[in-house]
């Protein structure tokens, strides 16, 4: 049997136990350790192993529980829900002003986050019910609540980048950098369709009584103070990190340290808090941990076999692709993918693929894998919320009410996912969106 057969036959069994609901770091592993052992013998048992050594020389790994944990605190301990009680008070007399207050909610939980489970949780559970009490039409309000959850894995600190720039060797700061235009670019394209919307058809959303917003203004103020904390757990975490005076590691410790010192200024650091923000950590940094160990064992296979140099000799030498169809068909795959599985699977399956294709093509511009990881990740949100198998879909059914129903869900999307290609497409035609803001920056680590 040639290698370029073996190597499809990994591929298509990997595809096989995912699609069959199998776990994504078992079915991957498990495809890896099976052809490792069938095509070297009992001496690859040492594949795995060496892995795992490999995982654990990256000091980045460190900054996952740190940033997931960061997210889980502040979620828990309430801090989010003082947020949008300030932005219910700031934008309510604006036309569509809470469904706007919601999209910068989920930015802010985004910067406090890097996960858009936290943000959609959020959104369900405080924004959603409010603004159905208030009359907003419920399709326009679950898909401002999934599409604005999604920036979570754009804006930094976004963790889904940290897992790609493990797994394509690229620096993480200039992954985190490299999102953040495109990130408030989405936001802002979200915030200007809800304002159109909400122009054209004013019944869509409803502005918030009077006597609900007549208060003093010190007391605005005072509701303002909301929002200062999250802003300065941010701000203090990547000041720091941007201006060269701690690392990547160092920043998330100092992001960590500063929300639990917020948690306990509010009175709202329990026992009972410690016990759930450190269950949830350790369950996510654990799943995000077996991933990358599957993902390195079942690349270092594949790459052994020579399947990467086999797709390169077909699509640049045989097919004579140019370098922008490459690029767009990987897309297309990406957005395919998305239908049936989440961001991390889709990683694993193209990482030994698309990463060191991406390398070789030549399209003109420096930085060439920072900017397809932005493309990469912006994809991503259009898995997250594309039927039939989107994760956020069938997790805001779980959290909405009885009477947004599943086909509401999936009516509420598309606008968004169509603005979400928007993006990717404007990031295509100009890479410097993506490219721009970490050639400026120079930090440490």
């Amino acid at each position: 049997m040639s290698y370029e057969m073996i190597a499809l036959l990994m591929f298509a069994s990997m595809v096989i136990l995912l699609v069959s609901g199998q776990r994504v770091f078992a079915a991957i592993g498990f495809v890896a350790a099976g052809a490792a052992l069938l095509l070297y013998g009992p001496g690859a048992a040492d594949l795995p192993f060496n892995q795992v050594f490999k995982l654990f020389n990256w000091y980045a790994m460190l900054t996952l529980p740190m940033f997931i944990y960061m997210g889980c605190i502040l979620s828990e301990s309430g801090i989010a829900e003082d947020l949008y009680k300030m932005l219910h008070v700031w934008f309510g007399r604006l036309r569509g002003g809470l469904a706007i207050g919601t999209i910068f909610l989920m930015v802010i939980i985004s910067a406090m986050n890097g996960l858009s489970v936290a943000g959609m949780a959020i959104g369900a559970t405080i924004a959603l019910p409010e603004m159905l009490r208030r009359g907003y039409d419920k399709v326009l309000i679950s898909g401002v609540i999934q599409g604005g959850s999604s920036l979570g894995i754009l804006i930094p600190p976004s963790v889904v980048m940290v897992l790609y720039g493990m797994i394509a060797r690229q620096p993480v700061s200039k992954l985190w950098f490299a999102g953040l235009i495109p990130g408030l670019l989405m936001a802002g394209l979200f915030v200007l369709y809800v304002v159109i919307r909400a122009r054209l058809n004013p019944k869509l959303a409803p502005t918030v009584a009077d006597e609900e917003l007549n208060m003093p203004l010190g007391e605005k103020l005072k509701l303002a103070r909301a929002g200062i904390v999250p802003f300065a757990i941010f701000f203090f975490m990547t000041g720091l990190f941007v201006f060269g005076y701690t690392s990547l590691v160092e920043s998330s410790a100092v992001g960590a340290s500063a929300a639990t010192l917020a948690a306990i200024l509010k009175g709202r650091f329990t026992w009972r808090l410690v016990r759930e923000t450190s269950m949830k950590t350790l369950a996510v940094s654990c799943m995000f941990l077996w991933l990358i160990l599957a993902a390195l064992a079942f690349g270092a296979v594949f790459d052994g076999l020579g399947a990467v140099k086999a797709i390169e000799s077909v699509f640049i030498h045989q097919w004579d692709l140019n370098p922008w169809t490459i690029i767009i068909m990987m897309q297309v795959s990406f957005i395919i993918m998305g239908m049936f599985l989440d961001d991390t699977a889709m990683l694993v399956i193209v990482a030994p693929l698309y990463i060191p294709l991406v390398k070789l093509l030549d399209l003109g511009f420096d930085n060439q894998l920072i900017w397809f990881g932005v493309l990469y990740t912006i994809t991503c949100q259009i898995a997250y919320i594309t039927p039939p198998f989107g994760y956020n879909l069938f997790l805001m059914r779980s959290l909405a009410p009885k009477e947004i129903t599943l086909i509401d869900i999936y009516k509420s999307i598309w606008p968004f996912a169509l603005i979400m290609m928007l993006t990717i497409a404007l990031v295509m035609i100009f890479p410097g969106l993506a490219l721009w803001l970490p050639e400026q920056m120079r930090v440490k680590g």
